[in-house]
């Protein structure tokens, strides 16, 4: 009598076998739903064995083998034994993870009839492509000469033009019957995205995964996913777990971004484990990226000239810092964890973007002092006449805080009563617009006192200042001016985000004031300052990799300004100013 084992979504680590009668090899990879407890849960096929550890006689029988859709692949059921393994998960918890909700629950969505796409999508003819650069030609032969498992680091400057050389790439694999996988780091870049490779390839079936989707359209985009229907996949970190059965590329853009690592549930890096599926299938993997996180520059600098005859102590030890043990330390590509040595590892391949597509030049870098500087609502006098010029030229301001709401804690000055958060150890932020407070770590949130709760003050008064506070101020300063905030309080939905994004394109803003939603992968042509306000905070966080980020955050949102035919100019306030970060 066949058995099935069953990975169910439980925190035990363990499968759970259940007796299936008309079950086969085929069935491993479908759902099945089985009875536990009191009710029913859904699973997945595993295993078929002949045989179980517990009698027969204690084991229950399947309620149904779900058999709607194809079996997932082996390929994909390895990647989810690979990351239980790795990141000491229970393998019922990653499967269910990585399966859509609607999947999960044993349900199947409404399946759309498959139009008339080509089985390869039309590409534009060779004249209508804009023309390469020398060093992205060089990119693009590159990666089309690479064969089998290898990992690119594309290192170029912002406006380098990355995303041309992602779709050549993308337009070969098409033209030989293959999936492409492409990951961004968060879902406001999405659409955006996907937009340019529609127009790009107006034949291909693209299929777009991120959480912030609905779960019918989810489910289905992962079906046509596993059927082999979509020819590109587009999506955040969990569009690393789609099921592709012809991928021949992965693209991760912006791989440095803290946004591929999942902080709940299942604690994994999409990055990572991009580049271990990549090695499982034998296929290129590209990394793309102006501000490379530490560990993928080292592996992408040469390897240190060998030690002289005697041996070095310095040296680095060969096989470490592999991802998966000792069985693919020496696989070249692999390893994630950098050395403390001089020099690389040489596992990837670097390939450098040193110029901009478009501009001309890079935007020019001013760092001011504000020490010994009287500065107005947090504004020094050269930041606010480089927005009274840009007004006067009819261009586009872009004042960076990475801190939303109107101040970062409300306070009471007699008596230091501050607005702590009664669920975790951070404080509220004071969002006057809403008159509430709120926690944006743990979600907590209240409405703002009349009154210190401790002495009974009328008189409480914000600290520091936000998003929402810079605002209030542009707008009295300049009130001649359009002044748009862009934070995850302004763009709450995606159809607000897009109405953000359509106003800036509009050239209808003038002065904007934005988070790190606006740091990366946007370009617009008429912004041509850039001011980065509050930035010396991250100097002294305690997250260790606080300065690498601070600096990756400059420099990609210090990359917006300048990106057609206007100069740009990017002025950083800074009380640090010899600071080896600013320096650099």
């Amino acid at each position: 009598m066949n058995i099935v084992r069953v990975a169910l979504d439980l925190p035990l680590p363990r499968l759970f076998d259940y007796l299936a009668p008309d079950s086969d090899e085929s069935d491993i990879g479908r759902r099945v739903t089985v009875p536990f407890g009191k009710a029913s849960r859904t699973g997945v096929i595993v295993a078929i064995a002949a045989a179980s550890e517990h009698p027969d006689g204690k084991l229950k029988s399947v309620t149904a083998i779900l058999r709607d859709m194809p079996a997932l692949p082996a390929e994909w059921l390895a990647l989810c034994e690979f990351c239980a393994r790795y990141y000491k998960t229970p393998l019922g918890e990653v499967t269910s993870f990585a399966l859509p909700p609607m999947l999960r629950r044993g349900k199947l969505p409404r399946i759309r009839k498959p139009a008339a796409d080509a089985a390869v999508a039309p590409a534009p003819t060779v004249d209508a492509l804009p023309p390469l650069l020398p060093a992205q030609q060089a990119a693009v032969e590159a990666i089309a000469g690479v064969d089998g498992f290898h990992t690119l680091l594309l290192h170029g400057v912002t406006g380098s033009g990355k995303t041309e050389v992602y779709l050549r790439a993308i337009d070969a694999v098409l033209a030989g019957g293959g999936q492409a996988l492409m990951l961004v780091p968060e879902i406001a870049l999405t659409p955006q995205l996907e937009g340019r490779v529609a127009a790009r390839f107006p034949g291909a079936h693209i299929v777009c995964a991120n959480s912030g989707m609905a779960d019918a359209a989810r489910a289905r985009g992962f079906i046509e996913a596993l059927t082999g229907r979509a020819q590109i996949v587009l999506g955040t970190r969990l569009a690393v777990f789609m099921p592709l059965p012809r991928l021949q590329l992965i693209v991760v853009d912006e791989e440095h971004d803290a946004s591929f690592k999942q902080q709940e549930g299942l604690r994994y890096s999409a990055r990572d484990v991009a580049i271990w599926r990549a090695h499982q299938l034998n296929i290129p993997i590209v990394l793309g990226s102006a501000t490379p996180s530490l560990e993928t520059f080292h592996h992408a600098s040469p390897r240190p000239a060998p030690p002289s005859p005697g041996g070095d102590i310095g040296s680095p030890r060969s096989g470490s810092g592999s991802l998966d043990g000792p069985a693919l330390g020496s696989t070249k590509g692999i390893s994630f964890g950098a050395r403390p040595t001089g020099g690389g590892t040489g596992r990837y391949q670097m390939l450098e973007l040193p110029e901009r597509a478009v501009a001309e030049a890079m935007p020019v870098v001013r760092i001011i002092d504000t020490r010994r500087e009287k500065l107005q609502e947090g504004l020094s006098a050269a930041l606010l006449a480089g927005l009274q010029l840009r007004l006067e030229r009819g261009e586009q301001s872009l004042v960076f805080l990475n801190r939303r709401g109107y101040a970062p804690v409300l306070a009471c000055p007699p008596c230091g009563w501050i607005s702590r958060c009664q669920r975790c150890a951070a404080n509220l932020v004071l969002h006057l617009a809403d008159g509430r407070l709120r926690c944006h770590h743990c979600g907590f949130e209240t409405r703002v006192p009349r009154a210190c709760p401790d002495c009974g003050n009328v008189d409480l008064l914000p600290f520091g200042r936000g998003t929402q506070r810079l605002e209030a101020m542009l707008v009295e300063r300049f009130p001649e001016a359009r002044v748009l905030r862009i934070d995850r309080d302004s763009a709450s939905t995606p159809k607000k985000w897009q109405a953000l994004l359509a106003t800036i394109h509009a050239g209808e803003a003038d002065i904007l004031v934005g988070t790190q939603m606006l740091a990366k992968g946007h370009d617009f042509p008429l912004l041509t300052l850039v001011g980065v306000v509050g930035a010396d905070a991250a100097l002294f966080a305690a997250d260790f990799r606080a300065p690498e980020r601070l600096f990756a955050q400059l420099m990609q949102v210090g990359g917006r300004s300048g990106r057609a035919a206007l100069p740009g100019e990017v002025l950083i306030q800074t009380e640090y100013p010899t600071h080896p970060l600013y320096q650099a």
